[in-house]
């Protein structure tokens, strides 16, 4: 068979640049916590000024330095012999608290590292892994991740996008997170609308543990966490029922629906935020589907499965998701509320 050249060093490109970049995963994760982008952000400087400023070995500060400007994730001078961070990048590297954290994400790509065996046995006998098996880094890792995305559109864009939600909580509504983890948008939510009160369920006992010290340092009191299954918790009366990010990995997402829609009041609505995705495969070769087929793969797909579930993924897509809510739910109304490059945000009233 003849080989294209052409051919075969484009995909040499796109496989070196790949390689380059799982090689500096870890890179990122040591980067993020010994403070080397946050210091960068601050003011430009060189190995020496860098490992100073943070209390590091300057040898293996130049290391890090090269191989972060190569990728591109730090800016190099080759005149003075200094590095630092755009503002673009310190947007994204610099701020835990911020829109976007990348570094963040890097801890649940550390977490597939570690569970690497099991997925491997996942794949020759088809048997799932509950959330809570994985390394304790995967629920920091997405905690931070997904909480930038809710401080850059929760507030502002996807509860305004609802019909009359915001006008229900200013003035003291009922609002419960289903799959909560960590809290972090149920947090936020009860920050921003003090006059009502929220609640949390998770079926993963720890991070409901974290949650509530989360909220206590956060001094926020008009929140709650309760360890309760997605099908099982006992609230009723909600003027709005969210989940986050999770109903694709349920093991019984059609009952997690059908008991939501049983909780809501009359005039309720259900926040339905999934990753962002097309109806077919096709729809989702991208860069961002090439993530989420990634996570959905080694934790989605197998936390659904070992509670015997239909492993929606994270790609299902908005007609599966309308079949779950509508089909299997019970809900009559379904829309689309909004969209990020990351999510979508579905709309499900009684």
């Amino acid at each position: 068979m003849a080989i294209d050249e052409q051919r075969l060093q484009a995909f040499l490109g796109k496989a070196v640049g790949d390689l380059g970049a799982a090689i500096s995963a870890t890179l990122i994760e040591i980067g993020d916590e010994l403070g080397f982008y946050r210091a960068l952000a601050a003011e430009r400087l060189d190995p020496a000024g860098l490992a100073k400023r943070t209390g590091t070995n300057e040898r293996y500060v130049r290391e890090w330095l090269g191989n972060q400007a190569a990728g591109g994730y730090v800016e190099y001078d080759e005149a003075s012999g200094t590095y630092g961070l755009s503002e673009e990048q310190a947007l994204c590297l610099a701020d835990p608290n911020g829109p976007v954290d990348l570094p963040g994400a890097y801890g649940i790509v550390e977490a597939i590292f570690h569970a690497k065996d099991r997925t491997l046995e996942h794949f020759r006998n088809g048997e799932g892994m509950e959330w809570g098996e994985h390394h304790p880094c995967l629920f920091r890792g997405t905690e931070r991740f997904f909480r930038a995305g809710y401080n850059a559109n929760l507030i502002g864009a996807w509860l305004p996008a609802l019909d009359g939600v915001v006008d229900k909580l200013r003035h003291g509504g009922r609002a419960a997170d289903v799959g909560c983890g960590h809290g972090a948008s149920a947090i936020l939510m009860a920050q921003s609308f003090p006059e009502s009160e929220f609640v949390g369920y998770d079926y993963h006992a720890p991070s409901i543990d974290v949650a509530r010290e989360r909220a206590r340092a956060a001094g926020v009191n008009n929140v709650s966490f309760e360890v309760a299954d997605a099908a099982g918790y006992q609230g009723k009366d909600f003027d709005l029922i969210a989940f986050f990010d999770c109903l694709h990995d349920m093991g019984d997402p059609e009952g997690a629906a059908r008991h939501a829609c049983a909780a809501l009041k009359e005039d309720g609505s259900c926040m339905i935020v999934e990753p962002f995705a097309g109806d077919s495969v096709k729809d989702n070769l991208n860069p961002v589907g090439r993530v989420y087929y990634g996570a959905s793969s080694q934790i989605c797909v197998p936390v659904s499965l070992a509670r015997h579930g239909p492993a929606l993924g994270a790609q299902a897509g908005e007609a599966r998701l309308r079949e779950v809510v509508v089909k299997g739910g019970g809900f009559r109304r379904f829309r689309r509320a909004a969209e990020t490059p990351f999510n979508i945000v579905l709309e499900a009233r009684p």
